[in-house]
């Protein structure tokens, strides 16, 4: 789906929200909330109230990596994105081109054989495109075995324009974030997740909303194409796919934290609506044509209106909802990526009660 809208600059999150003002917090943003058509705003820190005893939140463990890493093809500047580990130990890449503002532009990919220069002596060689689709992202075949070690002694979270200046890698940690037992993690941050403070994660539980861990490593989604997403590696532990499985059985949502766990979680789920356990690589592409069987629900970030995960969206709760929400979004001046404003997507079957009055609490950001 593509919504005739168009974001203006101005309402791209340029900094995170602990960075706006004294004293905030990353829950200081704005949550929008749509249950089929009908739309009420909240701050994020309100999600306790919103949701109810009994509900589930899907989370994403997978912790972000530092992929950007600067190199040189002869004498050019290139940037290297390092996007997803193969089974072979090439490394799917995106070169791009610095732009002068500290933040990169999009190139043309190949071609075979070109070779960068990175850090330390390092060499990269790109062999094959990743798929027939187009050649922004290559396979590309590393001089040494240890990666994650350039990674970590040169790499730099990936920055896109419309933030205003490098943030520490910190910034783009999850409070769930885990380090992978293999040093596996994420070229981009899984935001919908960023708000989640330890004491907003305590009041939750509190309050009987329960957790259910999985973990999707993504790979690097341009800012300019828009592309559906890749094979990614995904695993869902038993033990969270027994506890979505107890909550659909009641009278529980299950509401993943973001559209990579909405991808884990359908890629394990059967035609049957069972979660099982798996593990492994998964080129789910969630469509209102193949449906959820196992998401009642999706907190997430805002994307651009021609992006992918509009279709997901769709998916759970519908054109019209979504239409509608994203119309509001614009209209109240929520903010948009990583940075920015969320929204809980609800369908009109699932909201059994009433629905939560507007919040009158000020703008946070």
């Amino acid at each position: 789906m593509t919504l005739a809208v168009r974001v203006p600059e101005e309402l791209s999150a340029r900094v995170p929200a602990e960075q706006r003002g004294t004293g905030l917090d990353r829950d200081a943003v704005r949550l929008l909330v749509s249950r089929g058509t009908a739309v009420s705003h909240h701050t994020f820190r309100e999600l306790p109230r919103l949701l109810r005893a009994g509900d589930l939140l899907v989370v994403n463990t997978s912790a972000t990596l530092a992929a950007a890493v600067d190199g040189r093809i002869g004498y050019a500047r290139v940037v290297v994105h390092f996007s997803t580990r193969g089974d072979d130990g090439r490394w799917a890449v995106e070169l791009r081109d610095p732009d002068g503002r500290g933040t990169t532009r999009a190139r043309a990919g190949g071609p075979a054989g070109v070779e960068v220069g990175l850090p330390g002596g390092v060499r990269l060689v790109l062999e094959e495109p990743l798929s027939a689709r187009g050649d922004r992202l290559w396979w590309a075949r590393v001089s040494v075995p240890d990666v994650l070690g350039v990674l970590r002694a040169h790499g730099r979270p990936i920055r896109y324009s419309y933030t205003a200046r490098d943030q520490p890698l910190s910034a783009y940690q999850t409070v769930f974030a885990l380090p992978g037992a293999d040093g596996a993690g994420s070229a981009e941050m899984p935001s919908a997740a960023r708000p989640f403070t330890a004491r907003l994660v305590a009041e939750l539980v509190s309050r009987g909303v329960q957790f259910a861990p999985v973990a999707l490593h993504t790979g690097v989604a341009s800012a300019e194409a828009h592309e559906p997403p890749y094979p990614e590696r995904f695993a869902v532990p038993e033990a969270s796919a027994r506890l979505i499985n107890a909550v659909r059985a009641g009278d529980g949502r299950v509401i993943a934290v973001g559209t990579t766990a909405v991808r884990a979680v359908e890629s394990a789920a059967g035609a049957d609506g069972v979660v099982r356990r798996a593990a492994g690589w998964t080129d789910l592409v969630v469509t209102p044509e193949r449906g959820v069987r196992a998401v009642d629900g999706l907190l997430t970030g805002l994307h651009e209106p021609e992006a992918s995960h509009l279709l997901m969206l769709e998916a759970v709760a519908g054109r019209a909802a979504v239409r509608v929400g994203y119309e509001e979004a614009l209209r109240g001046r929520y903010l948009w990526h990583e940075f920015g404003d969320l929204h809980l997507v609800l369908p009109d079957a699932l909201d059994a009660l009433d629905a939560p009055h507007s919040s009158d609490a000020p703008d946070p950001s």
